[in-house]
């Protein structure tokens, strides 16, 4: 029924810049721009990959409050269905303040008791596993109700409906390892952490021994995101240093990784090798870093395609 399943937190971002947090010590401060937009790791892969043209299907959580029905309309009017998804009555949907300072970097003020910290197994339907042959996980780590036996029973429905497995994650929240997270990781075919995630998860130091220490726990192709050093792409039979788009003007970060992913995963569903896929990702990311707000500049396929074209080989 649909192109790509995408599994995890849709919230509300009020993002204020340039502000840091030292900013905040005094009664007041004036931020040149305060704005909202839709946010949150299934939620930005879903709404790029919608504006793409994509058919998708996101199961996220929501309470039923003013937040979720602004994100529910917002799925609407972007052709997202969330008919897999749950509303639950008392629960507050999460909203992240986000601090931008002035080198585009990020600090958020999350709810640790809001929706992006509830979504568990039980939240997820079978039948969403069914629905599509391109599933991401889109955030390991943001939801501590999905723990390592959580995801693994997860990911093995997904492998075994027959889907292709991606996942996105964060940084590790209780210092887990490798080793924790082995038995998720052997069923995922692609996995995009940034480098600082990556090494805290892996204790390695380089991207080559990183992704080799991904790949002997099972994960079949490893995209390492490296800002604004492209990404490092490793599989059993290839790893290739992808660059970044040039002369990108970055001004706001949040959401980079989000629509790296969404512009890896259109790619793999239109058949293209992995090393396009990553080069199509580091397109993407490059409009996103560019506006405030994770989506707010992602507007139609064509402009991912003419970066793409444009992309150093």
């Amino acid at each position: 029924m649909y192109d790509i399943t995408i599994i995890g937190a849709a919230i509300l971002d009020i993002l204020a810049r340039p502000v840091s947090g030292s900013d905040l010590l005094g009664p007041s401060f004036p931020a040149e721009s305060i704005s909202m937009a839709v946010g949150g790791d299934a939620a930005n892969e879903a709404t790029t990959l919608a504006r793409f043209g994509k058919k998708v299907n996101l199961v996220t959580k929501f309470g039923n409050d003013i937040a979720g029905r602004l994100l529910q309309s917002h799925f609407a009017e972007n052709g997202v269905y969330t008919g897999d998804s749950s509303c639950e009555e008392g629960l507050d949907t999460g909203i992240n303040i986000v601090l931008v300072d002035p080198r585009a970097e990020r600090s958020f003020i999350t709810n640790r008791n809001g929706s992006l910290r509830k979504l568990s197994l039980a939240d997820i339907p079978e039948t969403a596993l069914k629905s599509s042959p391109l599933v991401s996980f889109a955030s390991i780590f943001v939801s501590p109700l999905f723990d390592v036996p959580a995801m693994t029973s997860l990911f093995r429905a997904v492998k075994e409906n027959g889907g292709v497995l991606c996942a996105d994650t964060t940084r590790p929240k209780n210092g887990e390892s490798l080793t924790d997270l082995r038995p998720a990781l052997a069923y995922v075919d692609y996995l995009f952490p940034n480098y600082e995630e990556a090494r805290a998860i892996s204790g390695k130091e380089t991207p080559e021994e990183i992704s080799e220490a991904f790949l002997d726990a099972g994960v079949g192709c490893v995209v390492i995101k490296l800002g604004s050093k492209g990404c490092f792409l490793r599989s059993k039979d290839e790893a290739v240093l992808i660059p970044a788009f040039p002369d990108t003007n970055c001004i706001d970060t949040t959401g980079a990784g989000d629509n790296f992913a969404a512009g890896f995963l259109y790619a793999l569903s239109e058949g293209m090798k992995p090393v396009e896929c990553a080069r199509f990702a580091c397109a993407t990311a490059s409009i996103a870093v560019e506006f405030v707000g994770a989506c707010t500049g992602m507007h139609s396929l064509e402009q991912v395609l003419e970066r793409y074209r444009n992309m150093p080989r």
